[in-house]
C-alpha cells in the first residue's frame, strides 16, 4: 500500500480540512494510506503578535510545512489558500489540487447577550470588533465607522472562546485590548469547526469582498513528484482551481504584501468568468474596485487584466503606503 504524508497545522480547522482531503483521497484511490503530520507553526505558537514579523501569513503558517516538503519529509501539504502568499513563487512546489470551494464570505459573530438589532441600531458605536485581517478591518471601518476595531488573534475556535469569556487580547508591546463585542470571521472556517450556529449575520460579497482564495482548501506538493500530482488531480475541482488562478494573479500583479487590504472573488457561469477585486486603505475611506468578465478557460489573463486596471486607477499608491518600512 502506498502512503501519502500530508502536512498540516494543528488547529481544529486545519485538521478538519486535512481530514476532508484524506476522505476524498481514500474514495478515489482505495489503495492509498494517508498519514497526517501535524505542525505547530510560528503563527500558531505566537497568539499575541501581528503576523508581519513572522514574514506575514506565508512565514507564519506556511514556511515550516513547505520546508518539510522540500526536504522530502512530506508528499503534500494542506493550506487554506488565503494563507498562501500570492506575490511570490515557491520554487519546486505546485498546487496539486483545490477542493470544491466552501462559501467564501465573511460573517459577524456576537458575544452572548448582544443582539444583531442592537448592534445595527448603534452602527457599532460603543462596541469593539475584533479581527487580525487588515482587509476585514478596512471593510469594518467602512461599514461600522463608529465602532472600535481591535487586533484579535487565534484559531477560529479560540477566537470564539475568547469572545464568549470576555478575554482581553494581549498585544506585542505587553498591553491588551478588548474584550471584543463582535468578531468578523470567515464563514467557511466557522462551519469547519462546528460553529456555524454562532453566525449572527453573513456579509454579502458586495458588502465585504472576500480575501483572495477564501473558502478554498489547497493541496501543495513537489513539482517533480508526478505520482503525487497525478493522485491529487483526482480530487481537484477545476472550477475552484480556475477561480483561484484568477484571484491569485491579481495578487501577483499588485505585488500585494500581507499588510495590504486586497480582496478578490471570481465566479464562473457557463463559459464566462467574472472577477471582482479591490484595494482599500486601512481606514476604509478609499476603495478602488474593478470587475471584469472573460473566458472561464483563461483565468490568469482575466486576473492580469483586473490587476493592471487596479494599478492604473491608483492601487499601487495605497499598497505602498501600507507597506511596512
Amino acid at each position: 500500500m502506498t502512503t501519502m504524508r500530508i502536512g498540516t497545522r494543528k488547529s481544529a480547522m486545519a485538521l478538519a480540512q486535512t481530514d476532508e482531503i484524506a476522505r476524498q483521497l481514500s474514495r478515489v484511490s482505495p489503495g492509498l494510506a494517508v498519514d497526517i503530520v501535524k505542525f505547530e507553526t510560528t503563527g500558531d505558537t505566537d497568539q499575541t503578535g501581528k503576523l508581519l514579523p513572522h514574514g506575514g501569513k506565508g512565514g507564519a503558517f506556511v514556511a515550516q510545512i513547505r520546508a518539510a516538503m522540500l526536504a522530502g519529509e512530506l508528499q503534500a501539504a494542506m493550506h487554506s489558500l488565503k494563507d498562501m502568499p500570492g506575490n511570490e513563487d515557491t520554487p519546486g512546489l505546485v498546487i496539486g489540487a483545490t477542493l470544491s470551494r466552501d462559501p467564501p464570505g465573511d460573517a459577524l459573530v456576537l458575544r452572548p447577550g448582544l443582539s444583531l438589532d442592537d448592534f445595527r441600531r448603534m452602527r457599532g458605536k460603543g462596541f469593539k470588533i475584533g479581527t487580525n485581517a487588515v482587509r476585514r478591518a478596512a471593510y469594518a471601518r467602512k461599514l461600522f465607522p463608529d465602532a472600535e476595531i481591535i487586533h484579535y488573534r487565534g484559531a477560529a475556535d479560540t477566537r470564539v472562546r475568547k469572545l464568549d469569556n470576555a478575554e482581553m487580547q494581549r498585544l506585542p508591546d505587553g498591553g491588551a485590548v478588548g474584550p471584543a463585542d463582535a468578531l468578523i470571521m470567515a464563514r467557511s472556517g466557522l462551519q469547519r469547526v462546528g460553529l456555524a450556529g454562532r453566525i449572527a449575520y453573513e456579509f454579502s460579497v458586495q458588502e465585504m469582498l472576500p480575501a483572495v482564495g477564501q473558502g478554498i482548501v489547497a493541496v501543495e506538493c513537489s513539482a517533480r513528484d508526478f505520482q503525487t500530482r497525478q493522485t491529487l488531480s483526482l480530487i481537484d475541482d477545476p472550477v475552484a482551481h480556475a477561480c483561484a488562478d484568477a484571484e491569485r494573479e491579481v495578487l501577483w500583479v499588485l505585488n500585494g504584501h500581507c499588510n495590504s487590504p486586497i480582496a478578490g472573488h471570481a465566479e464562473i457561469r457557463g463559459a464566462e468568468m467574472s472577477l471582482t477585486a479591490s484595494v482599500l486603505d486601512h481606514a476604509g475611506s478609499r476603495i478602488i474596485e474593478t470587475t471584469r468578465t472573460g473566458p472561464a478557460d483563461r483565468p490568469r489573463e482575466l486576473g492580469r487584466a483586473v490587476g493592471l486596471e487596479l494599478l492604473a486607477r491608483g492601487a499601487a499608491d495605497i499598497i505602498e503606503r501600507s507597506r511596512p518600512v
